[in-house]
C-alpha cells in the first residue's frame, strides 16, 4: 500500500508545533496581564499580601510550632509587621524629610559644577534642570498612579490597599495549612501532586527573595550610612533610607541611591570625598554580589541580571513603580514553577533490568 509522503519535513513540522505552543503561551499571558490591569483594584492587594506573607511565614511557622493557635500566630504576626513597616516607614519618610532640602540644594550644586567643569553651553541653568526634571518625575508619578488608582483619591487609596492586603495577609497566614487540599481540589485529576509541588516551589522562590532582599538591604543600608556618616556627608540618614528602599529594585535601584550619594557628596564635600563615597559604595555592591548574595540567596531562584533587567521593564510598562516592586519577585515564581514542570516532566532513567546472577544462568 502507497503511504502518502508528508507535506512538510520532519523538522519543519517539530518547528512549527513549538511555534504554536509559544504563541498559545504568549497570548495566555498576555490576557493575564490584561486581566490583572483591568482588575488592578482587586489584584495589587492579592500580590502584596502573597509578598507580606512570604516575608512573614518563617514567623508565623515558628509560633505555631510553639503550640500558638494559627488565627493568633497570624494576628501578632500581623501586628509585628504593622509596627515594624510603620516604624521604618516613619523612620524613612523623617530622615528624608529633614535631610530632602539638603540633598536637593547638594544635588542643583553638583549638577552646577558638572556644567562648570564639562563645558557645557552657557545658557544651560541648573535650576531649569530640576525643574524640567520635577516635572517629569510628576508627570510619570501622575500618570502611574492615574493608571492606577483609576482616578481615586491618592491616599485613600493607598490606604485602602495596605488595609485589605493586612487583612488578606493574616488569612493567607492563618490558612496556608489548607493550600495544598486547595490545590488538588482546583487542579485537573491526576496533576495534583504536581500542582501541589509547582505552588510550592514559587512559594519557596517568593519567600527566598522577599528575606534575602530584606536582610541584603538592610546590610547595604547601614553600610553605607556608616560610611557616609564617616565622611561627614551631608544628610546620610536620609541616604541610607533612599539605599534601603532602592534595594527592593535590583541593580537599578542601588545604580540610582549610589549615584545620589556621590553627587551629594560632589556638591558639598568635593571631589575627592565623593571619590570615597563612590569607593566605599563600589565596595559595598561587590560584597553584596560576591558574599551575600550567594550565602542569602543561594536557595531561591536564580536569574540573570539581564532577565532582571527585562522584567523591570516590562514591569514598569504595565504598572509603573509597583510593577518594578513586583517583577522580580513573579519572575522567581514563574522560574520555579518552570523549573518544577520539567523535573515532573523529565523522562525517566531507563531500567538496565536486574543484574546478572553469579552463576551466569
Amino acid at each position: 500500500m502507497h503511504t502518502q509522503k508528508p507535506l512538510l519535513p520532519d523538522g519543519a513540522r517539530r518547528t512549527a508545533a513549538w511555534c504554536g505552543v509559544v504563541l498559545l503561551v504568549a497570548g495566555v499571558a498576555a490576557v493575564a496581564v490584561w486581566l490583572c490591569i483591568v482588575l488592578k483594584t482587586a489584584v495589587t492587594p492579592v500580590l502584596l499580601a502573597l509578598l507580606g506573607t512570604a516575608l512573614l511565614g518563617p514567623v508565623h511557622r515558628w509560633l505555631t510550632a510553639h503550640k500558638v493557635h494559627r488565627s493568633v500566630a497570624a494576628g501578632l504576626t500581623c501586628a509585628a509587621l504593622v509596627g515594624v513597616v510603620g516604624g521604618a516607614g516613619y523612620i524613612v519618610v523623617t530622615a528624608l524629610i529633614d535631610t530632602g532640602g539638603q540633598i536637593v540644594d547638594s544635588l542643583k550644586d553638583a549638577g552646577q559644577w558638572v556644567i562648570d567643569h564639562f563645558g557645557v553651553a552657557d545658557d544651560t541653568n541648573v535650576d531649569d534642570l530640576a525643574d524640567n526634571a520635577k516635572n517629569l518625575v510628576e508627570k510619570f508619578g501622575a500618570s502611574a498612579a492615574g493608571g492606577l488608582l483609576s482616578g481615586l483619591s491618592l491616599v485613600a487609596s493607598l490606604l485602602a490597599t495596605g488595609v485589605l492586603a493586612l487583612l488578606l495577609t493574616f488569612f493567607f497566614l492563618r490558612d496556608s495549612d489548607r493550600a495544598a487540599n486547595l490545590a488538588h481540589t482546583l487542579a485537573p485529576r491526576g496533576t495534583g501532586d504536581l500542582v501541589e509541588a509547582m505552588g510550592r516551589r514559587a512559594f519557596e522562590a517568593v519567600e527566598g527573595f522577599m528575606r534575602g532582599t530584606t536582610f541584603i538591604a538592610l546590610i547595604d543600608a547601614l553600610f553605607i550610612t556608616v560610611g557616609l556618616l564617616i565622611l561627614d556627608v551631608p544628610g546620610a540618614v536620609g541616604l541610607g533610607a533612599l539605599v534601603f528602599v532602592g534595594a527592593y529594585i535590583p541593580y537599578l535601584g542601588a545604580f540610582l541611591s549610589g549615584a545620589v550619594a556621590v553627587l551629594v557628596a560632589l556638591a558639598d564635600r568635593g571631589i575627592v570625598i565623593a571619590l570615597w563615597v563612590l569607593g566605599v559604595v563600589l565596595a559595598v555592591q561587590v560584597l553584596e554580589a560576591h558574599l551575600l548574595q550567594p550565602m542569602i540567596q543561594s536557595r531561591t531562584v536564580q536569574m540573570h541580571p539581564a532577565m532582571i533587567m527585562i522584567a523591570l521593564t516590562a514591569g514598569a510598562s504595565v504598572a509603573g513603580v509597583l510593577g518594578m516592586l513586583l517583577a522580580v519577585p513573579l519572575c522567581a515564581a514563574a522560574f520555579g514553577v518552570i523549573g518544577e514542570l520539567r523535573k515532573g516532566y523529565a523522562a525517566p532513567e531507563p531500567d538496565d533490568g536486574p543484574p546478572p546472577s553469579p552463576s551466569g544462568g
